[in-house]
């Protein structure tokens, strides 16, 4: 069983520190079995303040980190301030020391200035929470920062934006490891959207609408409806009763995409689900999924995942 230790150093933030647990302790295999194991710890197994008005205790000490196929990094309040090594909690580089070669290191929010204090990003690409990504560029110029994502997944290390991105991380990672399937039954049990580009903007920037406009949510549920049909902006734009151009605007505002991004994700994630699910023919998943051709899908499936679409129903078909 995978084993998942997600670190809490002091004046960790509660919602942080909770969601590996709440999402990977959800995953449940086709015989009911949990797939991952999640642990706890501090540096020195004892409590450790929050950044509420409560401390935690836990059953765990650093040497877990040895133990660990993944380890979670949760933000805690004052990460921000971290400027090198110098001002990270005592004990930390050594914590961190005990984690072996290629096990997967995954940081939440802020946390991402503790990875790269200690190391870990130089010469990568990684994102953090917008408000503080100038300062983060300032201090660690050797770091890809990328504040206009979600997360960044980088292999074994990861990296997500502010709060609730670290949910869109820890659903990428069940997915990555067990297939959109297994990963839409953990969203749906814990009642958060499936899916979310790791691509996608991290703040969307727009006032409340007025109770009389229209928003495009309407149109988006009757495209998901019609994925195998050959939409187009100006079939959506219609629905909508919208010019294009007006269309467009209010999408993006809405979904912080454009209406052809965010139907390619929609295909593409309709694609992967009928390749772990059915056994329809590669070409015939092409046209329920609105690529029209094997090729098309395949081209799209590879640039957003790496793999053909056989290499991929082998793989998640194996395992979920």
């Amino acid at each position: 069983m995978h084993r998942v230790v997600v670190l809490a150093l002091p004046n960790v933030i509660p919602f942080e520190l909770s969601v590996p647990s709440r999402i990977f302790s959800t995953a449940r295999g086709p015989g009911d079995e949990p797939l991952y194991e999640v642990v706890t710890c501090t540096l020195d197994g004892g409590p450790v303040a929050t950044a509420a008005d409560y401390a935690i205790a836990v059953e765990h000490d650093a040497s877990a980190l040895a133990t660990a196929d993944t380890v979670v990094i949760a933000a805690a309040a004052g990460f921000a301030d971290i400027t090198g090594p110098e001002s990270l909690p005592p004990g930390l580089l050594d914590a961190l020391s005990l984690v072996r070669p290629g096990t997967r290191v995954v940081s939440i929010c802020i946390a991402t200035f503790v990875l790269a204090a200690a190391g870990r990003l130089d010469g990568r690409p990684a994102t953090t929470h917008w408000r503080h990504a100038e300062r983060f560029a300032r201090l660690f110029p050797g770091v890809r920062m990328d504040s206009d994502v979600l997360f960044v997944d980088d292999g074994d290390v990861l990296t997500s934006a502010g709060a609730s991105a670290g949910v869109d991380l820890c659903l990428h990672l069940v997915r990555r490891d067990h297939g959109s399937e297994v990963a839409n039954q953990v969203a749906r049990h814990c009642i958060v959207p499936p899916w979310r580009d790791g691509g996608q903007a991290q703040y969307i920037e727009r006032p409340v609408p007025e109770p009389s406009a229209t928003g495009t949510a309407p149109t988006r549920a009757w495209a998901l409806q019609r994925l195998s049909e050959p939409l187009q902006l100006a079939d959506l734009a219609e629905h909508a009763g919208m010019s294009r151009r007006t269309f467009t605007r209010h999408f993006r505002h809405e979904v912080g995409q454009s209406p052809g991004q965010w139907l390619t994700r929609q295909r593409i994630e309709l694609a992967r689900h009928l390749l772990e699910t059915t056994d329809l023919p590669v070409d015939r998943v092409a046209e329920q999924s609105g690529f029209g051709t094997a090729a098309s899908m395949r081209q799209h499936l590879h640039a957003s995942l790496g793999v053909s679409p056989h290499t991929y129903r082998r793989t998640f078909r194996a395992v979920v």
